[in-house]
């Protein structure tokens, strides 16, 4: 199985009604039990609309997103299917329950981070 990350842009979401977003929550927790009940769910979020803070390798915190960054990640589902087929029928369902646009990437496997989880399960 492959995981593939699932998002869509900060303000994707905007231009729906204030009045409507009970529906969308609905509709999008329904795509989550759907995914829960497949198996395939990881995990997902929305993100807080806040600027991130940058870390460096030598510890200094910057403020971000960069300036020249025109698009930052609103939120995320993380699905772990058999195909990249399968990750874009779960991003259309998706992007119907919250009314935009997803985009569908491949995480890239980890066999070493893998193992520690499994080890770790062991304990």
């Amino acid at each position: 199985m492959t995981q593939y990350l699932i998002s869509f842009n900060d303000g994707a979401m905007d231009h729906i009604p204030d009045e409507d977003m009970p529906d969308v929550g609905k509709a999008s927790h329904a795509v989550v039990q759907e995914a829960v009940n497949a198996g395939v769910w990881v995990f997902g979020a929305g993100l807080e609309r806040q600027r991130a803070s940058v870390v460096a390798t030598d510890g200094m915190v910057t403020d971000g997103p960069y300036p020249e960054t025109k698009e930052v990640i609103g939120g995320f589902s993380v699905v772990d299917v058999a195909s990249r087929e399968e990750a874009l029928a779960w991003a259309a369902k998706i992007a119907v329950a919250c009314r935009c646009a997803q985009e569908v990437r491949e995480l890239m496997p980890d066999p070493e981070t893998d193992a520690m989880l499994r080890q770790a399960d062991r304990r």
